[in-house]
């Protein structure tokens, strides 16, 4: 049975908001508050939310991109909030990350050959002819013909940068992968190809992924389990196979209620189910929040399956 690989207990990421003559500290925007969850080896785990959620600055957090203002991130037990247990894990090396935007996140000046050889560099001590078979290696796995190596970016196709982003991500042999959004800016023959790619990259290095994405359609065909975040906190989280079935939470059904469907016949009932969906969320959504309008905990409903509930709905509550 796969083993736990990162632990995620009460995350939160507060931003403080400053104002007044002294430029004191008012308020905190709550960014992520109080989020936990897991991840097994070789599993894809889907976060999903809107613009705005959480979602990526969760991310962004357990790469060790976003400062940590209080809970834990476990890697093999062991909490790498903590600078001294980052290093002795050699966490950089074994969590790594795919962004949004392919282009910003390969630097225009350098080669295709230097942009992967990069990590490689910071971590390994190879002779030239072997970090460059390791290069070649590499994008031989995303599809990449050899010569791309002596290229730049800006000759690359949104999808082939992608594909690049992906290889340098691998570079390291990583545990864990957080995707960010990383199919959201290509057209939809593109995004097939680019987690098709993911998807044989997982299961030849046996590599997590942290799934980020606002598209639950998408996240259907990469994730065994799914957590549903707004507002900084988690209102549902469960097997793909229950959230898709029996979603609970009323922003999970507006979320699963935007994915298109290309049955024609079935279209004006689809977009009828979609309207009363978003008139019950704005009619009903004040019922979702507390009186300081955060998000309720999480409740179990079903075996693998909790749901953000309002105190009366929760059994045994008053």
């Amino acid at each position: 049975m796969a083993e736990e690989i990162i632990q995620v207990k009460d995350l939160k990421v507060h931003y403080p908001v400053r104002s007044g003559f002294w430029n004191r500290i008012t308020d905190y925007v709550r960014a992520v508050d109080g989020v936990s969850f897991s991840i097994k080896e070789g599993e894809t785990y889907g976060l999903i939310g809107e613009s705005g959620s959480g979602k990526s600055t969760t991310g962004k957090a357990i790469v060790g991109v976003e400062k940590v203002t209080s809970g834990q991130i476990l890697y093999k037990g062991e909490d790498i909030t903590k600078e001294s247990v980052r290093r002795k894990m050699n966490y950089n090396k074994d969590v790594q990350m795919i962004f949004q935007d392919s282009m910003s996140s390969l630097n225009p000046r350098k080669r295709i050959e230097d942009i992967i050889a990069e990590p490689i560099r910071n971590f390994e001590n190879l002779t030239t002819d072997q970090e460059r078979d390791r290069v070649q290696e590499l994008l031989s796995i995303v599809g990449m013909p050899s010569d791309a190596i002596y290229k730049f970016p800006h000759e690359f196709s949104g999808g082939q940068r992608q594909r690049i982003g992906i290889a340098r991500a691998v570079a390291t042999n990583p545990k864990l992968i957080v995707a960010d959004e990383p199919t959201s800016a290509l057209d939809l023959s593109v995004q097939a190809q680019v987690l098709n790619f993911m998807k044989h990259i997982q299961q030849q290095y046996n590599i997590a992924f942290l799934f980020i994405s606002h598209d639950l359609g998408v996240v259907k065909h990469m994730s065994e389990n799914l957590a549903i975040m707004h507002r900084g906190r988690l209102v549902e989280v469960g097997s793909q196979e229950e959230i898709y079935k029996n979603p609970e939470h009323i922003y999970t059904k507006r979320l699963l209620s935007a994915i298109p469907k290309i049955d024609v016949e079935h279209r004006a009932e689809h977009a009828a189910r979609r309207r009363e969906i978003e008139r019950e969320f704005l009619q009903d959504q004040a019922n979702w929040y507390d009186a300081d309008g955060r998000v309720y905990p999480l409740t179990e409903v079903g075996p693998n399956h909790q749901v953000a509930l309002p105190k009366e709905q929760i059994k045994g509550g008053e």
